[in-house]
C-alpha cells in the first residue's frame, strides 16, 4: 500500500510506501533516499500501541508517516526511537504528540545543538514547514529493551562514532529485523562526516555483522538483506585508501575527490558526500579521537563547490 506525499517539486520520486518486514512490524520507504529522504519504521501491538524507528525530515513528510501509520492502527504512538540526531530522523519528532521519545544521552545533546534547519547556500530550498524542536527524554548511554506486546525490541548504542557520534540500532531478535538508522545506505552515497569512517567500519564489521539479519531496515534506500553490510563497507574503505595517498600527496580533500574520481561508485546518488567523507578520512587518520568536531561549514562548501558551485539536490 503507497500513500502519497504530494508536493510539485518532488513529483518525480515515487510515492512513500509500507512494507510489511515481518507481521506486524513495518518499513515506510521513501524513495530516492537523497538528502532528507528517509526511512522510518514501526511496529504495531495490540496492547502497546504502536513504536515508530524515527521521524521524518519536513513537516509534511511527518504528517503523511502519521496518516500511513493509522492506516495500519487505530491506536497512538506511544514510543519514538531516534537512531541519531539528524533533521530528517528527528525534524519532526514534535508531531508525535504525547509519544515518548527515546534515544541515546548524546543524540538528546545533539539534537538542541541543532536547532532548527539552516543551510544557507548549500542546498536547493527545502519547504520545512512549521517545525519545533523536540529533542528525545529518555536517554541511554549503552542500550535500552522496549516490548511491542511481547515482541522484544533491543535499542543499542553502537558504542563508537560511526554515521554520527550518537548513532543507535533497533533489533528484533525472534525476527531477525535490523533497523540501522544511517550505518546503511542502500544504493545511496553513505556518509559519515559528523562521525567516523573507521568507527563505521569498526560498527558494521564487529556490531551489525554479527547479528545476522535476515533483513534490513536501512536509513536510506530499499529493505535488503545482509549483502549490503559489505556495499557499505567497500565504500568506506575505497574513502579511507583514497584518504591515505590523499594526504600522502599534499592533497586537500577536494582536490583527492576531483583528481581521483569515484571508479566503482560513480553510481551511487548524493555523489558530493565523496568531499565531506574525505574531510572525515583525514580526520580519522590523524592524532585526533573518533567524532571529534570538525570544520563542517567547510566540508559543506567544498560539498558545494565539487557540485559545479550549485546548491545539492534537495527534495524532501
Amino acid at each position: 500500500m503507497s500513500y502519497t506525499v504530494g508536493h510539485d517539486h518532488d513529483a518525480t520520486l515515487d510515492p512513500p510506501r509500507v512494507q510489511e518486514v515481518s507481521p506486524g512490524v513495518f518499513a515506510y520507504i521513501q524513495p530516492d533516499g537523497t538528502w532528507f529522504i528517509n526511512n522510518t519504521g514501526f511496529l504495531v501491538g495490540r496492547t502497546t500501541g504502536v513504536t515508530s524507528v524515527d521521524a521524518c525530515s519536513t513537516e509534511r513528510r511527518t504528517r503523511a508517516y502519521l496518516e500511513a501509520i493509522a492506516q495500519r492502527s487505530p491506536r497512538p504512538v506511544r514510543t519514538l526511537i531516534n537512531t541519531h540526531h539528524h533533521g530528517d530522523h528527528t525534524h519532526g519528532n514534535y508531531l508525535f504528540g504525547d509519544a515518548t521519545i527515546v534515544a541515546h544521552d548524546r543524540c538528546r545533546e545533539e539534537v538542541l545543538a541543532a536547532g532548527l534547519p539552516y543551510f544557507p547556500g548549500v542546498f536547493q530550498d527545502v519547504d520545512w514547514g512549521e517545525l519545533q524542536v523536540a529533542p528525545p527524554f529518555l536517554t541511554y548511554s549503552d542500550k535500552v529493551t522496549l516490548y511491542s506486546d511481547d515482541l522484544r525490541c533491543e535499542v543499542r548504542h553502537v558504542g563508537t562514532p560511526a554515521h554520527t557520534t550518537n548513532d543507535s540500532i533497533v533489533w528484533l531478535p525472534e525476527r531477525s529485523v535490523l533497523f540501522t538508522g544511517d550505518l546503511i545506505f542502500n544504493g545511496g552515497t553513505p556518509f559519515m562526516l559528523m562521525g567516523s569512517i573507521t568507527g563505521a567500519i569498526d560498527v558494521l564489521e564487529n556490531v551489525v555483522r554479527p547479528l545476522s539479519p535476515r533483513t534490513i531496515v536501512p536509513g536510506h534506500g530499499e529493505v535488503c538483506g545482509p549483502e549490503v553490510i559489505d556495499d557499505v563497507l567497500g565504500y568506506l574503505r575505497f574513502v579511507l585508501d583514497l584518504a591515505r595517498r590523499g594526504k600522502d600527496a599534499g592533497l586537500s580533500p577536494l582536490q583527492a575527490a576531483r583528481d581521483n574520481g569515484l571508479g566503482p561508485y560513480a553510481g551511487l546518488s548524493d555523489q558530493e558526500r565523496i568531499v565531506g567523507n574525505l574531510h572525515r578520512a583525514y580526520a580519522d587518520l590523524g592524532d585526533g579521537e573518533r567524532g571529534a568536531k570538525l570544520n563542517f561549514a567547510a566540508a559543506l562548501i567544498d560539498m558545494v563547490a565539487y557540485n559545479g558551485g550549485k546548491p545539492l539536490s534537495c527534495l524532501a
